[in-house]
């Protein structure tokens, strides 16, 4: 049974079924612009020149696959794996025999998998260094692939991986922190700080883990929350609530200097964690309509990959301007050959299946496919 089919709850659930329903008879639903809540269009660029570019993207992504079934071009093979079949995922294919792109999907699956690559204490950060962001990205891949294996062995594969990678984010999460650290994570499972950065993919590991029925204690979401309202750049008054209304979140809790990145990261783990009607989502969301993604910015792929999916789920003319400020940047930055690479600095070093698959996970949310993104 796939994993979906108890999640009712999920307004965006139709959306899934009809890429289920493609994706199994080899296509995926690509040319369909399903509504946003309002009943609008979910993109103001031209839908068919969106679904050209995350069909190319993938495709390269397809081409970049090694014969081990790893998806990488500068290393981090496990976690940058990991991100192409999310990206893979998000525009509706699935583990399968009958397309090369679900045959690819399998393959990097049996990649990631293979037991060499978590340790006894589960954590998958550690053979391919890519740390505890490499550990968040793989588990919430494992919790959003659960139940969508090629083969009963493969999902059972899943599972056991996803437990142990859990219970890994659980243990570092409990580490002894200062009282505005604590709930949040940072590079490696004993660190005793935290940053958003990190902690982000942790949260959203922890909370699509949930969804599926994974043991998740709900203190352990309460207390990520609360690391997360430390995060908000304004100081906060005595009921908790922020004391400038407008403004976004920092990299680490007590800074109170938003950034583009930062600010697009904590809105969607907020939203992610349900507290779509907090004052800091409403605050983030208005201070990334006075702040969008310039082509420049640093880490721009990072930050537009939160930048739209936070700002879709906000809604109304939130989603309006990030839908077309992320298609405007992106559609006409791609290479020929499909892919997407940073103009410069740390991103560039990555390389270019990191850009590659954010940048299909960022044009991507109009398609509906990932759960941990459904609002």
């Amino acid at each position: 049974m796939n994993k979906m089919s108890d999640r009712t709850d999920l307004p965006s659930r139709r959306h899934w079924l009809l890429g289920l329903a493609a994706a199994t008879a080899g296509q995926t639903c690509f040319g369909q612009d399903p509504p946003n809540e309002t009943g609008s269009p979910a993109s103001l660029y031209v839908p068919d020149e969106i679904d050209r570019a995350v069909k190319s993207g993938v495709e390269y992504l397809v081409n970049t696959q090694r014969e081990n079934g790893s998806i990488s071009d500068r290393g981090h093979d496990i976690a940058m794996t990991a991100l192409a079949i999310m990206a893979m995922a998000s525009i509706g294919e699935e583990p399968q025999a009958f397309s090369p792109i679900g045959r690819a999907m399998s393959k990097a699956l049996d990649f990631v998998l293979q037991k060499k690559h978590q340790d006894t204490q589960g954590y998958l950060g550690g053979r391919d260094g890519s740390r505890m962001y490499g550990h968040g990205i793989t588990t919430l891949m494992l919790t959003e692939m659960l139940g969508m294996g090629s083969t009963v062995q493969q999902n059972e594969q899943i599972h056991e991986m996803l437990v142990n990678a859990i219970k890994l984010i659980l243990k570092a999460q409990r580490v002894s922190k200062s009282e505005k650290l604590k709930g949040g994570w940072r590079y490696t499972p004993t660190s005793r700080d935290s940053d958003l950065s990190v902690s982000v993919w942790q949260l959203m590991a922890l909370r699509s883990a949930k969804n599926d029925g994974v043991a998740v204690p709900g203190e352990a979401i309460e207390e990520a929350l609360e690391y997360l309202r430390y995060s908000y750049a304004s100081p906060l008054n005595r009921d908790g609530t922020p004391r400038n209304k407008v403004t976004g979140f920092s990299y680490t809790p007590g800074t109170h200097h938003p950034s583009f990145t930062m600010s697009a990261a904590g809105l969607l783990a907020m939203q992610v964690c349900g507290q779509y009607e907090s004052p800091m989502v409403e605050g983030a969301s208005e201070w990334l309509m006075q702040h969008p993604p310039k082509a420049n910015e640093r880490f721009f792929f990072y930050g537009v990959y939160y930048y739209a999916q936070g700002m879709h789920q906000a809604g109304g003319k939130y989603a309006e301007k990030a839908d077309e400020m992320v298609a405007n940047l992106l559609v006409d930055s791609q290479r020929s050959d499909g892919a997407w690479l940073a103009r410069g600095g740390e991103e560039r070093n990555v390389g270019a299946v990191y850009s590659t698959a954010l940048a299909i996970l960022s044009l991507s949310v109009r398609y509906h496919y990932l759960p941990i993104y459904q609002r």
